[in-house]
C-alpha cells in the first residue's frame, strides 16, 4: 500500500497574526502597543520619513560644504583616439554616429578632448571640442563643426 507523503511545515514557521487591542489578556491590550499620549497614539498619523521623534535629523547634523553650481554643463565625453580607432577617413562623425559605434551612451551634448592622435582627415559635429582636440583634427586634414 502507497503511504502518502504529508508535507508539514517546520516548528516556528507559522505564527499567528499579533492582533492587538482586543483586551488586556492578549497582552496587548490598553494602549494596544501605541504608548501614553502623544501623536502617535491616534490613527492616521504619519511622520515625514526624515522626522527622528523631534531629534535633530540627520541631513541636519551632516555639515554641508563647498559650492554647486546649478548652471554647470554636463557633457558625454569623447577622446580622439576613440574616434581614430573606429572611424575611416572622410567620415562623418556626429552624434548619431558616436551612439551607433558605441562611443557615446548617455543623450547628453558630446565634447570632444584631444587625448590621443589622430591621422586621418574627418567631419567631426559635436556641441564642444577642447582646443587640442580642434587643432588635431584641422592639422590632420578634418573639419570641426560646433552643433549648437
Amino acid at each position: 500500500m502507497n503511504k502518502e507523503k504529508i508535507l508539514i511545515p517546520p516548528k516556528g514557521a507559522r505564527k499567528k497574526r499579533k492582533r492587538v487591542g482586543r483586551g488586556d489578556g492578549s497582552g496587548h491590550g490598553t494602549y494596544a502597543t501605541r504608548g501614553v499620549k502623544g501623536s502617535g497614539q491616534r490613527k492616521g498619523t504619519e511622520y515625514d520619513s526624515r522626522f527622528e521623534g523631534g531629534q535633530t535629523p540627520l541631513y541636519r547634523r551632516i555639515p554641508k560644504r563647498g559650492f554647486v553650481n546649478i548652471f554647470k554643463k554636463e557633457y558625454e565625453i569623447v577622446n580622439l583616439k576613440r574616434i581614430e580607432e573606429r572611424f575611416s577617413p572622410d567620415e562623418e562623425v556626429n552624434p548619431q554616429t558616436l551612439r551607433s559605434k558605441g562611443l557615446v551612451k548617455k543623450s547628453l551634448p558630446i565634447k570632444i578632448l584631444g587625448d590621443g592622435e589622430i591621422s586621418k582627415p574627418l567631419i567631426v559635429k559635436a556641441h564642444a571640442f577642447s582646443k587640442s582636440a580642434r587643432q588635431k583634427i584641422e592639422k590632420a586634414g578634418g573639419k570641426v563643426e560646433v552643433i549648437e
